[in-house]
């Protein structure tokens, strides 16, 4: 029996691309931004055992946060495709669609979530995405392992085309909601009041450390307005990997030394344990980012949970 657990691992590492992300300053930060490029998108067919053909491709790749990170990836999920139902036992993931909406089923149930949102599938459960159209969507997919590494899945050969749906999901959705933004004090931790500064960044914790079985921390969505700058933020115990949904701006990293890039939607961004970021708004829009939070041990997950720590 040990011998054939052994095997099963072993046959999951090779399920994801092996490529890691070099060191934190490898190659200078403008070459550490990855960008969303449609025309390298790859075409796959029957994700998961999923019906059609959707294409995507991998901004992040394994150890670009945390050595228990896995990959972001970025695609589009035609109408009619979709990823096939499967279980997760070592890793959790996140579906995201940034537009429209599409058919999440976690654990064999079914519901319609309207975009901008995402559902998390934590580890030792079940999850699908099925578009019913007519439209293409935008996808994005998160992963973090309990074990560096590590990724394993279990198909079930289930498409969840024409699945029953709930009127309401029966789990847990994380809503991009910009109306739930509020001015940050601690980011996620905002007053309830309007801002009285017009160039004040508004942010929100849609998702909390309680809501992830691995060292993945926490989702927060944030917007900087034209001309406004975000505090400095050092990343003592959670790295992060940062989407830009919208907009354009810069980013200060330091670390042993100092470096500044230009970003704009559709970046990814890995920060890691050690740096401290700075996001300035140089557009004539609001620069809008999607930010995931990693922690670099269980020690620093239970640091959150307890509220010893908030970052």
């Amino acid at each position: 029996m040990r011998h054939a657990l052994l095997l099963v691992v072993l046959v999951a590492v090779t399920l994801v691309p092996v490529r890691a992300q070099g060191p934190a300053g490898s190659g200078g930060l403008a070459q550490r931004i990855a960008h969303t490029d449609p025309a390298a998108y790859r075409p796959s067919p029957a994700v998961h055992g999923g019906a059609g053909t959707m294409s995507f491709t991998a901004l992040l790749n394994r150890g670009a946060v945390t050595p228990e990170f896995n990959f972001l990836h970025r695609g589009v999920i035609p109408a009619g495709a979709g990823i096939g139902h499967h279980f997760h036992n070592v890793v959790e993931e996140m579906f995201v669609i940034l537009d429209g909406e599409a058919q999440f089923t976690i654990d064999g149930r079914t519901a319609t979530v309207k975009g901008p949102a995402g559902v998390i599938c934590r580890t030792g459960h079940s999850h699908a995405i099925y578009n019913a159209g007519p439209a293409p969507v935008q996808w994005m997919n998160l992963n973090v392992s309990l074990i560096a590494g590590v990724y394993d899945n279990f198909d079930l050969g289930d498409t969840r085309a024409g699945a029953a749906l709930d009127a309401i999901p029966n789990f847990m959705v994380m809503r991009l909601d910009p109306a739930l933004l509020r001015p940050a004090g601690a980011r996620g931790r905002g007053a309830a009041t309007p801002p009285a500064d017009p160039k004040a960044p508004l942010s929100r914790r849609v998702l909390g450390p309680a809501v992830f079985s691995t060292t993945w921390s926490y989702i927060d969505h944030i917007v900087v307005p034209p001309g406004a700058a975000m505090p400095e933020l050092a990343h003592d115990s959670v790295g992060e990997a940062y989407y830009v949904l919208a907009g354009a701006g810069t980013i200060t990293v330091r670390s042993t030394a100092s470096e500044t890039a230009p970003i704009r939607a559709g970046d990814a961004i890995p920060i890691r344990i050690g740096e401290s970021t700075q996001f300035v708004n140089t557009g004539s829009g609001p620069l809008e980012l999607f930010v995931m939070g990693v922690a670099k041990d269980p020690a620093a997950k239970t640091q959150l949970l307890t509220g010893a720590n908030q970052r």
